[in-house]
């Protein structure tokens, strides 16, 4: 194990590094608000969005940035990019995927800093690719010399752990059910994992979560809203 690539992942994943997740509900807050949702549905809930749109999406667009860092491939990253951003049916989890890979992509380049980060950086400015987090994110992980596994694997698990957050700062459920709902998800989050490290091109990016979909709509025209997502 490299201890320098772990710490600096653990860095980037940590809830403390500004990316702007906390301000995401990741749909959570459209079901509370529709009232489809109760607290014994949140462990289906998180399963079923790891499985159908968090592995095959941005849990697979993260792996191929990854190895197109890795391989130089900077049309393969772009192409990667566009296809996760086309999925996003959504304005809100567009514009959200968006803000927060540009606010991890201005944060590493002041603290991580380096050629790829510049080469993305430079990309985003010139809207040669939109700079989705999962891509950003994916990025940077090759540039610190994480290992695309364990990259996909974290970026998951934060994906998690900034859900069920978002369950308790929305009165579903308290700090102790939340970390059990998001320790009995390991097993879909190791899946979702498997899913993104067996892609091998921009089309295996998908995700199949209509109601989420309907829901995120009807959450943009909330009157009242917690969370951007």
């Amino acid at each position: 194990m490299n201890i320098t690539s772990l710490l600096a992942q653990l860095q980037l994943t940590d809830s403390a590094f500004p990316s702007g997740l906390y301000t995401l509900s990741h749909g959570l807050e459209g079901y509370v608000q529709s009232g489809l949702v109760d607290p014994e549905d949140l462990p289906g809930l998180l399963a079923d969005l790891l499985r159908h749109s968090a592995g095959p999406g941005d849990a697979t667009a993260l792996v191929l940035a990854h190895r197109a860092v890795i391989q130089d491939d900077w049309d393969g990253l772009v192409a990667a990019d566009r296809r996760l951003h086309a999925i996003k049916l959504n304005h809100e989890l567009r514009a959200a995927a968006t803000r927060t890979g540009h606010q991890v992509l201005e944060t590493a380049a002041r603290v991580f800093g380096g050629p790829v980060v510049d080469r993305l950086a430079s990309l985003v400015r010139e809207r040669a690719t939109p700079g989705n987090h999962a891509v950003v994110v994916g990025a940077v992980h090759a540039a610190l010399g994480v290992p695309e596994a364990q990259a996909v694997a974290g970026d998951l698990f934060a994906f998690s752990c900034s859900w069920t957050g978002a369950a308790v700062r929305l009165g579903r459920v308290d700090f102790r059910r939340a970390q059990a709902i998001l320790y009995g998800a390991h097993p879909e989050i190791a899946r979702a994992a498997a899913t993104a490290l067996a892609a091998r091109s921009p089309h295996d990016i998908h995700g199949s979560v209509p109601l989420a979909d309907t829901v995120s709509a009807a959450h943009e025209r909330a009157p009242a809203r917690l969370f951007t997502t």
